[in-house]
């Protein structure tokens, strides 16, 4: 319950937007005041690959926030302990990787809502609960209504279950995990290897044909146009590291580029 007079994520989605975000990686909360400024939609802060506490996860979350922009939480895994904080941490979004089944992902989504329709674990003093400075009500509501659930599919099993996930209404986004994928369907580290976007093709069929959206994580601005011409709405430019990796680059071949020429 952070944004009270901001559209979620979830009903962005639901209007028909187009959400242009980012990975986040580093335990930089500056870095991701800097994103919001820039005019990022979201970030997806790394529980996964990440190297951050939940302390510091928090921190990154408090500071998207504190510049307007929503931050989801990729956890590592599906356990009670890193959903609950996630949500916790007053994320505006969850988002569960490494699952197999639509049964595994109905059991993902009920941990981020509260009874009846899920099983987090109840607590006002949290900042999702703004310190219990936040009306009960208003913030179950939230909770149940707007946090944004975010189911990964990145192998083939979860890809052939689209259809079986489109009835869950709990969940709220499917994320296509490229890189997996490509390991998946054997083509390690080839995303946009043809195997692997027949596959992503497929799964946006089968959304659209649900009634889902649908987010996918693309490298370059040709890969995100080609995602939006697909009808992806939400996705994720690489992640802040790459942004600053290529910006090091460019900037030290200019500087190299002014050295006199070896003879």
């Amino acid at each position: 319950m952070i944004f009270e007079s901001t559209k979620s994520l979830k009903r962005r989605l639901s209007d028909g937007e187009i959400l242009f975000g980012t990975f986040f990686k580093f335990n930089t909360p500056q870095l991701a005041e800097m994103l919001g400024y820039a005019g990022m939609d979201f970030i997806i802060v790394d529980g996964e690959h990440g190297d951050c506490s939940y302390g510091e996860m928090q921190n990154v979350v408090r500071a998207a926030n504190s510049v307007g922009m929503s931050a989801v939480v990729r956890v590592p895994n599906a356990l009670d302990q890193n959903i609950f904080h996630a949500g916790d941490m007053g994320a505006q979004g969850i988002q569960v990787p490494n699952l197999h089944t639509a049964e595994e992902a109905a059991e993902a989504v009920r941990k981020m809502r509260y009874a009846p329709r899920g099983t987090r674990g109840f607590a006002m003093t949290t900042r999702a609960g703004q310190y219990t400075f936040c009306p009960k009500d208003a913030f179950l509501k939230y909770t149940n209504e707007e946090l944004l659930s975010v189911i990964m599919v990145e192998n083939t099993q979860m890809a052939q279950q689209v259809p079986e996930l489109c009835k869950n209404p709990d969940i709220d986004l499917l994320f296509i995990g490229t890189g997996d994928m490509s390991q998946s369907v054997g083509v390690l580290g080839q995303p946009l290897h043809e195997n692997v976007q027949s596959v992503v093709e497929q799964v946006v069929r089968d959304a659209k044909a649900g009634g889902k959206p649908v987010g996918i994580i693309a490298g370059t601005l040709e890969e995100a146009r080609h995602y939006v011409e697909l009808g992806i709405q939400y996705i994720a430019y690489g992640a802040e590291i790459n942004m600053i990796a290529s910006k090091f680059r460019e900037v030290v071949a200019d500087l190299d580029a002014l050295r006199p020429a070896k003879r």
